[in-house]
């Protein structure tokens, strides 16, 4: 019987999943394939060193620059059709390219949970960019693999679920979780830490260890608090300390700094 070689994934897909622009079902099939394609993890792997390496040599402040000052640069004469904003660096990967437009985008317009690509899964707070946007995917464990959960999916006391994360492009992060008893979980950074997390800011990135839901009723509801920039800690605990103790912990948003933005995920507990 004659075995069949893997089909290559193109190079628009590689980009699309080390962004993370997939929804999460689609994105875990994506990287299944592309795991099991001769060379693929490594070509993934190179494409996510490539992005970082980018966004290290142009930071990010001279990036919005750059691209807000050559949006408000009026034409030499009217295009024919829409084009986009080519960096002043000659050719970059795609990588830095999404980075440009996301941030560069004004700060006027209040986003919903549809980033690029489509629908995504979690319940995104009002932000300061639109486009690429930060977001969590859970998983539940199912034997020897993974069931990508879906914002409000049912879940019970003793399901184990596996957090990943996508920064979009922010470097520094948290994630908490509330429960509907009103107590706080701390997952990303570990306990003792003072500052939020650095965060790979590209590609889906899988937190260490699972968690196990214990029998608090209604919900559990994760938080991912990201930004650009390091942060304190205890602001963002303090912020979910205070949601939590609320009527509003269901369905309310932290009490944050301008500068930081969140996404949540709730899981909706079974009796």
């Amino acid at each position: 019987m004659n075995s069949q070689s893997p089909r290559r994934t193109p190079d628009w897909m590689l980009e699309r999943i080390a962004l993370g622009e997939l929804p999460p079902e689609e994105l875990a099939a994506a990287r299944e394939r592309l795991a099991q394609e001769p060379g693929g993890p490594e070509r993934l792997a190179a494409l996510e060193a490539d992005g970082r390496a980018t966004l290290e040599r142009l930071p990010p402040e001279r990036v919005a620059r750059e691209v807000e000052a050559r949006f408000r640069r009026p034409p030499a004469r009217a295009p024919a059709r829409p084009a986009w904003v080519r960096p002043a660096w000659g050719l970059v990967p795609v990588l830095a390219t999404v980075a440009l437009f996301v941030l560069a985008r004004p700060p006027a317009e209040t986003t919903t949970g549809e980033g690029v690509g489509g629908p995504v899964a979690g319940d995104f707070e009002p932000t300061r960019s639109k486009g690429l946007l930060p977001r969590l995917e859970v998983h539940r464990q199912r034997g020897q693999g993974g069931e990508a959960l879906a914002d409000g999916s049912p879940v019970a006391a003793g399901d184990r679920v596996q957090l990943s994360y996508i920064a979009a492009g922010r470097t520094h992060g948290v994630i908490v979780s509330v429960d509907g008893r009103g107590a706080v979980t701390l997952h990303v950074p570990e306990e003792g830490m003072t500052q939020a997390a650095a965060l790979s800011p590209s590609g889906t990135q899988r937190v260490g260890g699972s968690y196990e839901l214990d029998d608090a009723p209604r919900f559990e509801r994760f938080f991912l608090v990201t930004a650009e920039h390091p942060f304190a800690l205890e602001p963002v605990l303090a912020a979910a300390r205070t949601l939590a103790a609320s009527a509003d912990a269901h369905t309310g948003s932290l009490s944050l700094a301008e500068d930081l933005t969140q996404v949540s995920f709730t899981l909706e507990k079974q009796r």
